[in-house]
């Protein structure tokens, strides 16, 4: 069995996989407004990205095969691959480096990029292809469609799977923060991949009324563009998990340390993101005070200016008085 020709009965059971992961995504609200995101996940076929996949198993992860020789294992497979769950796709001495998305998180968020015809999208973070297809898919023309990745494998093995899918948008190897200037300028920027702040050639690289949508401290970060060094907006209410944006401009951020916070703070998902969105800014006792004053905010009243002079997170008001740097 090919990596992208499935047997007839593999083929009977990725279409009705598919169609029951189309309704479920479509009961979740994700498409409100925009139908033909629902026929972009009808249309495009994820097992074509993912023709191999690690699965989560006691003591580490279990290698999917799309041609494993036992039949058992290829249906296994097929089924995982229309899971509502994200699929660990690279591991690089043991550390996911990629991956794809869980598709009601991918359906969210390209419904909440708010693409129109003719718009020119820039994917930051290719991973297996599977985000740039649906877009091109959406768009009704490839040209339309710039990925980057950092790493050249990655890349080639998206443009595969693309072209498996029958879509050939530009697939770029690069430093992701950089964007991509040769194929500037973008309606429309989403990443797929986790941000401690947004990068300035981003916006640079936007049209005026530009929407950049971006994962940042496990929050949705919409951001409208005014110029080529002014970007405002507001998270989403939507939890975001992903892999961090690797460069070499790019360090991770330490993990903070959590002494004399409350157990049930340590474990509320809005007190972490909160923590996430001020580290260096504010020491975790000192967030709790905030986040407990504050009546337990969500996220959709933080917010990010990015300017030519910096970035700062807030809560409720850009102007403050609750104002916090980011790295840029």
């Amino acid at each position: 069995m090919g990596t992208h020709v499935l047997d007839k009965d593999l083929g009977g059971l990725a279409a009705s996989a598919r169609a029951a992961l189309v309704r479920e995504i479509a009961a979740s609200g994700a498409w409100d407004g925009d139908p033909l995101w629902r026929e972009a996940f009808e249309a495009v076929p994820r097992h074509l990205f993912v023709p191999y996949y690690y699965a989560g198993v006691r003591g580490g992860y279990e290698r999917r095969w799309g041609q494993s020789p036992d039949p058992r294992n290829r249906e296994r497979w097929v089924r995982g691959a229309y899971a509502d769950v994200p699929l660990a796709t690279r591991l690089r001495d043991g550390e996911l480096i990629s991956s794809s998305s869980q598709p009601s998180l991918m359906a969210r968020m390209l419904a909440e990029l708010r693409v129109e015809d003719g718009d020119r999208v820039l994917e930051v973070g290719t991973g297996t292809g599977y985000n740039a297809a649906l877009l091109a898919h959406r768009l009704g023309d490839d040209d339309l469609v710039t990925t980057v990745d950092l790493y050249p494998d990655i890349t080639e093995a998206a443009r595969q799977h693309l072209a498996a899918a029958g879509h050939h948008p530009t697939v770029m190897t690069g430093d992701g923060a950089r964007g991509v200037p040769e194929r500037a300028p973008f309606d429309r920027i989403i990443a797929t991949c986790a941000l401690t702040s947004v990068p300035h050639a981003w916006v640079a690289q936007c049209v005026p009324g530009a929407r950049v949508l971006a994962p940042l401290a496990t929050g949705l970060l919409a951001l409208a563009v005014w110029d080529a060094g002014y970007a405002e907006g507001r998270f989403l209410d939507t939890a975001a998990y992903f892999v961090p944006l690797r460069g070499v401009s790019r360090p991770e951020p330490e993990p903070a340390r959590l002494g004399g916070v409350p157990q049930p703070a340590r474990d509320n998902e809005l007190f972490r993101f909160l923590l996430a969105l001020t580290r260096g800014s504010l020491d975790p006792r000192e967030a709790y005070a905030l986040w407990e004053r504050e009546h337990r905010p969500p996220r959709e009243r933080y917010g990010v200016t990015v300017a030519d002079s910096g970035q700062w997170a807030w809560l409720d008001d850009p102007e403050g008085p609750y104002v916090w740097p980011l790295p840029s």
